[in-house]
């Protein structure tokens, strides 16, 4: 646990070379794809258990926890280490599922014990983030931050894809009991890759936080209300963060819900719907392959919000394309162009931050794309109930636009570099 990194070694090695990130990369790769062997096995317990608004409730519930505390644990992550915090989280995590397992080898699930097994998930996810976030400037030099995200993207694809049908093959094998342990397993074979990860000490010239000797009696709200402070009045981050808040609540309706709502409405069927999702996936891990072999990419601020206009752009087409072969084409372009600004904007969120406040900055960037975005899916299918597909996937993409737009227009951000 207190193993160092000697800032020269990371500095001569590239991301994708370097052990110590590759150990890094699979302890995440493995608890990623124990996440979805765990909401698969959460969804199928809950649909066998109780009725369609109960496995709502189940499958809604972590979600309570993870976005009060998302704050707190940016908070935990920097007091503490974020490697420190993302161990302790993870091991939480796989005592849960792991204990869920054997309890349902003994006795039948209900919805409460499954409500339950999700508020505590949600509240250890609400630690994990925004700790697993502020990692990788601490575990390879600034210059192989973007690598870094563009490997990250690509193991969160590898785990969309592999992690649901395991978890599929574990329900139908074994039932959620089998289900559940294999995701236990998954979280604990990323402990000890986590626990052999270096992590080099933070800079002493850090700004002043709870890990430079501000003492035991500073509280975590002080420690919050600094960080919200630091980023209100970063030339680069707090400009980031709206782009990130706007942009998210334009994507993320469309996206998930819409795409739903607009297969049925064109009679495209569950098997549109999945070859257009799919498309996406491609694009996406097209735009994460792009920077892991690329690295660094110039004038980042400016291409990031380019990317994300374009995607914008091509969010609009999707509902007005004809047919399934053109949807999927403009979800492809969807996928690369908004994976490429949202894998620039955590580059420049890790390379850009005060380690000090890293946790914290991550934990807000994360509160918008994890809990509060998705709290657009009402209004998202409230209004396609009112206007239809078309005029809400336009709508969408004006607010992708306008982040964009936010991003293009403040220069500070506009001006943004990744490190050399």
């Amino acid at each position: 646990m207190t193993a160092t990194l000697p800032a020269t070694e990371a500095a001569v090695r590239p991301a994708h070379r370097d052990r110590n990130v590759l150990r890094w990369l699979g302890a995440y790769t493995a608890s990623t794809v124990g996440d979805s062997v765990y909401y698969m096995a959460l969804a199928w317990a809950a649909t066998r258990t109780g009725s369609a608004s109960q496995t709502g409730l189940v499958l809604a519930a972590g979600s309570i926890p993870r976005a009060v505390l998302l704050l707190g644990g940016g908070v935990l992550a920097d007091r503490l280490g974020p490697r420190r915090v993302v161990v302790a989280s993870d091991t939480a995590r796989c005592l849960v599922v792991l204990g869920l397992a054997g309890t349902l080898l003994l006795t039948s699930p209900t919805v409460w014990m499954l409500i339950a097994v999700a508020l505590v998930f949600g509240a250890v996810d609400a630690l994990f983030l925004p700790a697993v976030g502020a990692l990788p400037p601490r575990i390879t030099a600034a210059s192989q931050l973007a690598r870094v995200q563009g490997m990250r993207g690509l193991a969160t694809r590898t785990a969309n894809v592999v992690g649901a049908p395991l978890g599929g093959l574990a329900v139908a094998l074994g039932g959620p009991v089998l289900a559940f342990a294999a995701a236990g397993v998954l979280f604990a074979v990323s402990l000890p890759l986590l626990l052999a990860v270096r992590i080099a000490p933070l800079p002493a010239h850090g700004a002043e936080g709870p890990e430079t000797g501000a003492g035991p009696a500073r509280t975590a709200l002080r420690d919050l209300t600094d960080g919200l402070r630091y980023i209100r009045r970063h030339r680069v981050l707090g400009p980031l963060m709206l782009v990130v808040a706007v942009s998210e609540l334009g994507f993320v309706g469309p996206l998930n819900l819409g795409l739903i709502l607009l297969s049925e409405e064109r009679g495209w069927g569950a098997s549109g719907m999945g070859w257009i999702v799919a498309a996406f996936g491609t694009g996406a891990g097209l735009s994460a392959l792009l920077l892991t072999v690329r690295g660094r990419i110039p004038r980042a601020g400016l291409v990031m919000s380019a990317a994300v206009l374009v995607g914008a752009g091509a969010i609009a087409a999707v509902a007005y394309l004809p047919s399934v072969p053109l949807a999927a084409a403009a979800a492809v372009l969807v996928g690369l162009f908004a994976g490429l600004g949202g894998s620039l904007c955590g580059a420049l969120v890790q390379s850009t931050a005060d380690p000090v406040y890293l946790g914290r900055v991550t934990s807000v960037s994360t509160l918008f794309t994890h809990a509060l975005a998705p709290l657009s899916y009402p209004v998202t299918g409230a209004a396609v109930a009112l206007w239809g597909t078309g005029p809400v996937f336009v709508a969408g993409a004006a607010l992708c636009a306008a982040g964009a737009l936010i991003g293009l227009a403040l220069a500070p951000l506009r001006r943004a570099e990744l490190p050399d």
